[in-house]
């Protein structure tokens, strides 16, 4: 279902569906062998979909110093209301990479109000993403992808709702990631939970959706004005 938002909706890790290429019908027998050049669909759109994620990258990076610090505590103030009207028992957040929006601040004024948090933590390469209790301040020590985790994690069963990166989304909602499916595949397992995509709004891009990917429930950027 498209998601709800007081702006356009839409990112947490998508992407654009592999179009199937038209059969080519085989030589006659006796004919003699030749080398047909056809246009192979699922490369161009892998490479076109690199391409998107190159250009979102660039255009997140482009926000720093106060700009941007200013786009993430209007992001944050938006969090927060919506988990002070929702109040759900365990709230999975993220640790930012290259140029997320970094929500630390919030995070400690949501364990302020009473808010228990998650983080996070890729247990195999191609499998859902299990989750660790963090709260802010705990130590953290670095997995083998590079990313932050608890440094003595303390496993917890996939919580209820869901702050999802995205490096890009689009008008249906749904988020496009770094191309792992960490996401997708954690989203697809069991019942669903709420999920609140987290992007800046030069983020949104027109793309269409692969058949496995999931739409989210809500994108909060600077611009919206989610309670």
């Amino acid at each position: 279902m498209p998601p709800r938002s007081g702006a356009p909706a839409a990112s947490g890790e998508t992407a654009a569906p592999g179009a199937i290429g038209a059969g080519v019908a085989a030589p006659e027998k006796d004919a003699p062998k030749q080398q047909t050049a056809s246009a192979d669909p699922v490369p161009a759109a892998t490479a076109a979909k690199a391409a998107l994620r190159r250009h979102l990258k660039a255009e997140r990076a482009s926000l720093d110093g106060p700009g941007k610090r200013a786009r993430d505590a209007r992001i944050g103030e938006q969090i927060l209301a919506w988990w002070r009207r929702t109040r759900p028992p365990l709230l999975a957040v993220y640790w930012p990479l290259s140029g997320e929006p970094d929500l630390h601040a919030t995070y400690a004024l949501l364990v302020r109000a009473g808010a228990a948090l998650a983080l996070p933590v890729v247990v195999q390469r191609h499998a859902a993403l299990a989750f660790a209790a963090w709260t802010p301040g705990e130590t953290m020590v670095l997995d083998p992808m590079g990313v932050a985790v608890p440094a003595a994690p303390r496993t917890v069963a996939r919580p209820p709702a869901l702050l999802v990166p995205c490096l890009g989304f689009n008008a249906q909602g749904y988020r496009l990631g770094y191309g792992g499916g960490f996401y997708d595949r954690t989203l697809a397992d069991g019942v669903r939970p709420a999920t609140l995509g987290v992007a800046y709004a030069c983020q949104a891009i027109a793309f269409d959706a692969d058949s496995h990917d999931v739409p989210l429930d809500l994108i909060v950027t600077e611009m919206t004005q989610v309670e």
